[in-house]
């Protein structure tokens, strides 16, 4: 079982829908996923129409209450893909865990007991709140890999220097077997100059890090979450779907994702050696993403603070 970080302080810039399709994209094909939601604003879990009543198991009553995943995960359309859902209860548990010894290691006790069950899934996605708590520790700790989503926006690389600051950190004291899977460019739009730009920005800063394609504008993949779909039973022929088959393709390649690197690949299409990151047959066979690299980037004037840590 792999588990897989989907983070970025900042909001708006697709973790949520990035976590729903990659996850049913891989669930086509074969694999068992499980998404865990983690942020407070449940939009996931909403997403689905899976979010708890207060009081019910969640991803809230896991990490304050001792619930086991078996308790909270709930099946979704899509075969092979299940959601540990949260609430608003969640809002609390940063306040609730201050006083927890070893807080920051919670949510990797639970999927470490989940790995070790009959029922475990092949890949965990974690959707993180727009924040750099206790709920992002938790799952950073917890995490063989990490994808930052990024926008096609001005202030896209304005706040990589501190999250990387906090990826390197969380490394060297917590969990030294995290490594960056990849960053992800959404809201792209192909006639907006500025688009264009920041993704040569990002490509000149982060190379192969940076995921060849990238996740256009597109109404049909911002309406599917309201009908509780995900892009593929909601506009399965659309480009947004393409675009993420293709990323759950080389997401494949570049973990090492057992028994979906071919199947994913046949329904990808075919990138142009320009566009295609060299990800080698010893870092598929390791299961070793790209290092991480330093952004040319204003590094931020303080340190931000890492709950849990040891100084």
């Amino acid at each position: 079982m792999q588990v897989l970080s989907i983070i970025n302080q900042k909001g708006g810039v697709g973790k949520t829908t990035s976590c729903a399709n990659i996850g049913a994209a891989l669930a086509q094909q074969g694999l068992r996923v499980l998404l865990v939601d983690l942020d407070p604003q449940a939009h996931l879990s909403i997403s689905f129409d899976r979010m708890p009543e207060p009081g019910d198991p969640s991803v809230y009553t896991l990490l304050t209450q001792g619930h086991a995943f078996a308790d909270v995960s709930q099946p979704t359309q899509t075969e092979g893909l299940s959601i540990a859902p949260t609430n608003l209860d969640l809002t609390g548990a940063e306040s609730e865990l201050a006083n927890e010894i070893g807080r920051e290691g919670i949510l990797r006790l639970a999927l470490h007991d989940l790995a070790r069950s009959k029922d475990a899934p092949d890949l965990v996605l974690l959707d993180c709140p727009p924040s750099l708590g206790t709920l992002s520790l938790n799952a950073l700790v917890a995490s063989d890999f990490v994808i930052v989503p990024l926008q096609a926006e001005f202030f896209a690389l304005q706040g990589m220097a501190q999250l990387l600051d906090v990826l390197e950190r969380v490394k060297r004291r917590l969990n030294p077997s995290i490594e960056m899977a990849g960053i992800l460019v959404g809201l792209f739009s192909k006639q907006r100059n500025l688009s264009r730009e920041v993704v040569e920005e990002l490509n000149h800063h982060f190379g192969e890090l940076v995921f060849p394609t990238q996740v256009r504008v597109n109404v049909r993949l911002a309406e599917a979450p309201s009908h509780g779909l995900t892009i593929f039973e909601y506009a399965p022929d659309s480009a947004a779907a393409d675009q993420f088959r293709e990323i759950a393709a080389e997401l494949s390649a570049r973990i090492g994702l057992a028994g979906t690197k071919k199947s994913v690949a046949k329904q990808a299409a075919p990138k142009t050696e320009a566009q295609s990151p060299v990800v080698t047959e010893d870092v598929v066979a390791s299961h070793a993403a790209p290092p991480v690299t330093t952004p040319v980037v204003a590094a931020p004037t303080s340190e931000p603070l890492l709950e849990g840590e040891a100084e």
